[in-house]
């Protein structure tokens, strides 16, 4: 029986000494809010409401899973950074903290706690897994959804809220969700390192 090692999958090459071990890191940071940037602009605006379909949430899950939950967060709170700087990486190529405010705003502050919650999983050797890896980002997803749609309550009827900000984006969800437990276990397997 193989026991979880405590590890993500960015571990595996990461360098012993300690001074280029923190430069491992924040090359793995900066590379990792470069990720969700460019799948950010991956976007498909919906008419009916203001939140677009992006592979955004996909590439936060992703590098939560694969830089364990300090650095996953570290990625999505630089890429919020740079975004809050005026660097165009919102989805449609939009920048500025204003938008962090606006009505998408509940989901970019629940992907810091999703990329959290994956990279937590995945140093417990969730990533390893489909099932699990599966449960890992629909627990994440659901979180992210969660923050977004209290946060899109303050701009958009009640009534509307399921319709304007959760259902049209469940399809997508299960995509990318799918993607990723195909993906992460792969991966593992083909270093020979599984659970």
């Amino acid at each position: 029986m193989h026991t979880l090692p405590q590890a993500t999958f960015a571990d595996l090459w990461r360098p012993h000494h300690a001074q280029h071990a923190r430069v491992y890191d924040a090359g793995l940071i900066l590379a990792g809010s470069l990720l969700i940037a460019l799948c950010a602009q991956i976007a498909i605006p919906l008419p009916f409401t203001p939140v677009p379909v992006t592979g955004q949430t996909f590439a936060v899950l992703l590098v939560g899973m694969t830089l364990g939950a300090w650095r996953g967060a570290a990625s999505v709170l630089f890429y919020l950074t740079q975004t809050a700087l005026g660097l165009p990486f919102l989805a449609g190529g939009k920048a500025g903290s204003a938008l962090l405010l606006g009505a998408t705003g509940g989901y970019l502050i629940g992907f810091v706690f999703a990329a959290w919650i994956v990279g937590r999983m995945s140093e417990h050797g969730w990533d390893r897994s489909p099932i699990k890896t599966a449960l890992a980002m629909t627990i994440a997803t659901a979180l992210i959804f969660v923050c977004g749609l209290v946060w899109l309550s303050a701009f958009v009827p009640a009534n509307k809220l399921l319709q304007l900000g959760l259902l049209p984006f469940l399809p997508g969800a299960v995509i990318k969700i799918g993607l990723a437990t195909w993906l992460l276990p792969t991966a593992w397997k083909i270093l020979g390192r599984n659970a």
